[in-house]
């Protein structure tokens, strides 16, 4: 991993050094990962993916997206295998739900290079979508047709004969458990009902790749665990998963995931590469998880303690990055009630620390901007 000590010294000038450095790894751990599946398929060797023989499903070089003169993604390197379950995430405006349309050919790459099953995105469009599914943000099936009309209806669109459709609907209903629902109006559906139903018509002409752009928004937490084993299953079958979210629980069920802000990759690794990043574990520090008897007053005053690089709730509990001089009993963190114990980093503190690096380049911009 590249050093990127975040300290709240470090002036916007070394931020943007860090940051480059920490995107130009990105590209360089892609590029390799590119040539290290091409290596792999060669030579028979396994890597850390699902099936046993490796193949490039997305594979994605210096990809650009611009509208005009806005850039939305820049320059963008990505390859995703056979059967990986791959979580792109980003704030909301970052370039996630574009990409994804690029991939389906729905709009153009400005530059790069973009495959999907060996096939030029640009090219190949037509070919490219016989072989993906697509679940969009917002459920965009027909509110005013049953769960069996909008099935009937999706596979009319594939193409499918009636023997074929039949069997995959019997297969797909069987695998979601949409069975009670087949007759109810698509718009009185439950949120996480509604998901499954789009699934289900996401998957009618067995693609080998799905999207899912955000597919557990607004949905229970029950509903959400079960579309994740839905997932699996589907991943278990060799179906290959691109999955946008903003949860981090499920960012940690992800084989890789990759984190877009302002349509630049500034970071792609499995969940435990990432929290290894020295962005998020400064060198001098140390992390610990803090249960106290008032956990909202220990919390205000360790934001304003020195030494304190960080702190923020989560429940009852606090998690605070600390300088390495510092002891519980420096911080009033010793007592009845009081209970200190080392920590690692979250998914959470690795997002929240490269988009504060990224908040404070955008400052130090319009101020410049400002002043000129």
């Amino acid at each position: 991993m590249v050093a990127c000590p975040a300290r709240r010294s470090s002036s916007p000038t070394s931020i943007r050094n860090c940051l480059d450095a920490v995107a130009a790894a990105s590209s360089r751990r892609s590029l390799a990962y590119r040539e290290e599946l091409s290596a792999r398929t060669i030579g028979g060797w396994k890597p850390p993916l699902r099936g046993t023989h490796i193949e490039k499903v997305i594979d994605l070089t210096q990809g650009t997206i611009k509208f005009g003169s806005f850039i939305a993604v820049d320059h963008v390197d990505l390859v995703v295998g056979k059967g990986e379950v791959f979580g792109l995430l980003g704030p909301n405006g970052s370039g996630k739900t574009t990409l994804i349309r690029a991939f389906c050919g729905l709009i153009p790459f400005a530059s790069g290079h973009a495959e999907v099953f060996g096939k030029d995105v640009s090219k190949e469009a037509e070919a490219v979508r016989r072989e993906i599914g697509y679940m969009s943000q917002k459920f965009s099936l027909y509110q005013d047709l049953t769960a069996r009309e909008n099935m009937d209806f999706y596979t009319g669109i594939y193409g499918l004969s009636k023997e074929e459709a039949n069997r995959r609907k019997d297969e797909l209903i069987e695998l979601t458990g949409i069975s009670p629902y087949l007759d109810r109006v698509a718009g009185k559906l439950s949120g996480g009902w509604k998901q499954r139903l789009a699934m289900v018509c996401a998957l009618l002409h067995s693609p080998r790749l799905v999207f899912l752009d955000e597919p557990t928004a607004g949905v229970d937490p029950v509903a959400r665990r079960d579309l994740w084993d839905l997932l699996f299953r589907l991943a278990a079958q060799g179906i290959t998963l691109f999955v946008t979210t903003h949860y981090m629980d499920e960012a940690e069920r992800c084989a890789r995931v990759g984190y877009i802000y302002l349509g630049k990759m500034l970071t792609l690794g499995t969940p435990a590469e990432l929290k290894l990043m020295e962005a998020v574990n400064p060198p001098g520090t140390k992390r610990w998880e803090i249960v106290a008897p008032n956990s909202t007053t220990i919390f205000t005053s360790l934001l304003r303690t020195p030494g304190v690089r960080d702190v923020t709730m989560f429940g009852l509990t606090l998690h605070a990055l600390v300088e390495d001089h510092l002891q519980p009993r420096d911080l009033g963190l010793e007592g009845p009630g009081f209970d200190v114990h080392p920590a690692e980093p979250s998914l959470e503190d690795v997002f929240v620390t490269l988009s504060k690096q990224q908040d404070a380049l955008r400052a130090e911009g319009e101020r410049k901007a400002g002043v000129g």
